[in-house]
């Protein structure tokens, strides 16, 4: 089959182009043609809360897919562009990672624009219903779903909020693979020792730590954590990594930490961490916690997964669908920094990481490329969706 990608890919960072890079190796490896068109600005400056959309340096291995610079989201002569270009390359299918409404109009035009071509149209949908709304989302969103042929959604509650669009939308129900390219896990002590190697001065060998990690927003309840965080300091004497790029509440959270008396104990390394740090930052840690205040699903829990490190996260959106409670981490409570405290102190004390890394990595054969990809293909030959999740063997009945 011939498939063209729409979306974010290298020399843009991020998860989303290392999801849509990944995706489209597994699509090459499995026999097929893929092209990738790509943004010459995906947001503008005045929208992008970050310091900066770019990878630094060389293309990190793997993630350089060759895509074609094409697209300007803000300019709609490029989505013409984009379009005359996949009608010259005439796909069977063309293909979006989706994940919030500002990309509705580009990505609704582009559709519209190619319909007549007979190549099918396929959503991957991070989110239907974005976690921070904003005026016009409704109306943005309804443009985007009404432009597609077939949805994969990765949790039950995206695809609810999809159904709440579009009720009749053939989607099929696809687990967020887990991330391939941040290495294997390490010994604890090499990974603090490498850290340490550029810079980064964690605790001790001896000291748990655990790690908040990924891109920081109010919605992803950092503060709970920090709230939580004196009990489980006098409990377990555990010390908290905080990994990640502000594009909200820096400020907010630097007091936060001085207020709770925190300094000694909370390492904020603030910025964009490269892709070859990943797997050290997870690596020294004993476990991640997610305190989110919402959520659909989280790219977060397939990078711990992939390095085999327990979570525990809010019982939110679709996060009670990656995480098995008891097994592979906990769920509890969101807007609860007891119950935060309560999962990670029990977690420390009861001597349950050596189980919990085992569930882990056994669990994490459920979520492989080679599904999401098999997905992409079949709807593209429109294979019903239920055929297309009939073996999804999913479903996590075990939290309390």
């Amino acid at each position: 089959m011939k498939f063209v990608l729409v979306g974010t890919a290298y020399p843009l960072r991020g998860g989303i182009a290392q999801f849509n890079a990944t995706l489209v190796r597994t699509l090459r490896a499995r026999g097929h043609e893929v092209h990738v068109l790509t943004f010459s600005r995906q947001y503008p400056n005045l929208l992008f809360p970050g310091k900066s959309q770019k990878e630094e340096g060389p293309a990190p291995e793997g993630l350089d897919v060759g895509a074609e610079i094409v697209i300007d989201t803000i300019n709609p002569w490029t989505w013409w562009r984009a379009a005359r270009r996949i009608r010259e390359i005439k796909p069977d299918v063309v293909f979006y990672k989706y994940w919030m409404p500002f990309f509705a109009p580009c990505f609704g035009t582009i559709s519209r624009w190619v319909r007549g071509s007979g190549a099918r149209i396929v959503y991957i949908c991070d989110n239907i219903i974005p976690h921070e709304r904003r005026l016009l989302d409704h109306s943005l969103t309804r443009y985007l779903v009404g432009s597609g042929d077939a949805f994969i959604v990765m949790t039950r509650s995206v695809e609810d909020d999809l159904r709440s669009f579009r009720a009749d939308a053939p989607a099929a129900l696809v687990p967020h693979p887990v991330y391939e390219h941040f290495g294997r896990p390490l010994p604890r002590e090499e990974a603090l020792r490498r850290l340490a190697e550029r810079g980064i001065e964690l605790a001790g060998e001896d000291r748990p730590l655990i790690l908040f990690f990924g891109i920081i927003r109010p919605y992803k309840g950092l503060d709970i954590l920090l709230r939580a965080m004196p009990r489980i300091i006098k409990e377990t004497g555990a010390g908290l990594i905080v990994g990640g790029e502000f594009y909200a509440g820096r400020k907010e959270t630097f007091e936060l930490v001085s207020e709770l008396g925190l300094q000694k104990d909370v390492f904020l390394v603030d910025g964009y961490v490269p892709n070859e740090d990943v797997g050290l930052y997870v690596s020294a840690s004993r476990v991640v916690v997610l305190p989110y205040r919402s959520a659909t699903q989280s790219g977060i829990v397939q990078v711990a997964f992939q390095l085999e490190c327990p979570v525990i996260a809010t019982d939110v959106g679709g996060l009670g669908e990656m995480i098995r409670h008891g097994e592979t981490g906990f769920l509890v409570p969101p807007e609860d920094p007891a119950a935060v405290a309560d999962a990670v102190c029990r977690y420390l004390q009861e001597g349950l990481e050596t189980p919990m890394r085992n569930a882990v990595r056994s669990e994490k054969s459920r979520f492989t490329w080679a599904r999401m990809a098999a997905a992409v293909e079949d709807l593209g030959r429109g294979v019903r969706p239920e055929a297309v999740t009939a073996d999804r063997g999913e479903g996590n009945d075990s939290k309390i």
